[in-house]
């Protein structure tokens, strides 16, 4: 695996195997994400944009500069989530954007591009975006082929990280893009989808059995480290859940909850005011009822005691 481009942020486009590439931000934390790129002889398939219009210019341009100017025809949005959705209005006009039928309609009632509220400090500044939907919706899962380069988008059937994740497998290659299935090196985050279900996703990625695994936010990860990631976000998804059912049993708030708890090995994880979000979806779904967004955002604020760090500037 190589360096094939590094940009000012720290960010760098890796060739995973030849013609297939990640786009890896540091330090993967809020709104800072991996994105990547798959080259054939009809051209490039993107997979995810980024959360501003500057940092989806460098990456595009790191990609254009690697490619020798392929034009991009086709893109891949793997969940709703701006940091891997807001770049899309950068792409040409003419590529044509795959997502999961529930990843367009939750990007369709998104009101944070237009208008981000001041949970996160700094507030980025989206630049010169609008919201724009993929032009094709998967239901359970299709194939892209650029040239003889076959890429299959799959969804798991069920909520994880969100209700509309997909992922984009590159079966011969080996290579698979999870996007926020996985977190690799920092806290995950579930509140907009499914504890259980984020659980139950671990065995799914790992019955791909990849070789190389580009993961939504962190380093790269290889066959050898794969394992290890998988259990540790286990160990992570089963701590939630006992938090949570111990504080419903307490009749303690989602917040109360978290501040009750000891994060243990999970304390030195990036973004661990997460823990509140994602206790506030387990209560949600014990309950069987709707997760309050904007409590949730007001209770992770409050127990990080200010709003929530981002490394994109406001002027990036």
């Amino acid at each position: 695996m190589s360096v094939v481009d590094r940009g000012p942020t720290g960010a760098a486009l890796h060739e995973v195997v030849p013609g297939v590439f990640a786009w890896v931000q540091p330090d993967g934390t809020w709104w800072v994400n991996n994105a990547g790129a798959v080259t054939g002889a009809d051209g490039v398939i993107v997979v995810d944009t980024c959360a501003t219009e500057e940092r989806t210019r460098r990456f595009l341009g790191a990609v254009d500069a690697a490619t020798g100017g392929l034009s991009v025809v086709m893109a891949v949005n793997t969940h709703q989530h701006g940091d891997h959705t807001y770049g899309n209005s950068v792409l040409p006009e003419t590529a044509v954007i795959f997502g999961h039928e529930a990843m367009r309609r939750g990007l369709g009632e998104d009101v944070i591009i237009d208008r981000c509220p001041a949970f996160w400090a700094p507030v980025p500044d989206w630049g010169n975006v609008t919201k724009r939907l993929p032009g094709v919706a998967v239901h359970a899962e299709t194939t892209l082929f650029t040239g003889g380069r076959r890429v299959e988008l799959r969804h798991p059937g069920f909520a994880a990280h969100t209700p509309g994740d997909l992922v984009a497998w590159l079966p011969e290659e080996r290579v698979l893009f999870t996007g926020d299935l996985i977190f690799h090196g920092l806290t995950p985050l579930v509140f907009m989808g499914s504890v259980e279900g984020a659980l139950r996703a671990l065995d799914w990625v790992a019955a791909f059995d990849p070789d190389h695994v580009v993961p939504g936010h962190g380093p790269l990860v290889g066959r050898d480290g794969l394992a290890d990631v998988l259990a540790a976000h286990e160990r992570y998804y089963r701590f939630i859940l006992d938090v949570a059912r111990g504080g419903r049993e307490r009749g303690r708030t989602p917040l109360a909850a978290a501040r009750e708890c000891d994060l243990g090995e999970f304390r030195d994880w990036a973004d661990a005011e997460r823990l509140v979000l994602n206790l506030h979806r387990a209560y949600a779904d014990a309950d069987g009822g709707e997760l309050d967004l904007m409590a949730a955002l007001h209770d992770a604020v409050t127990w990080n005691g200010g709003p929530l760090t981002t490394h994109v500037c406001p002027l990036d």
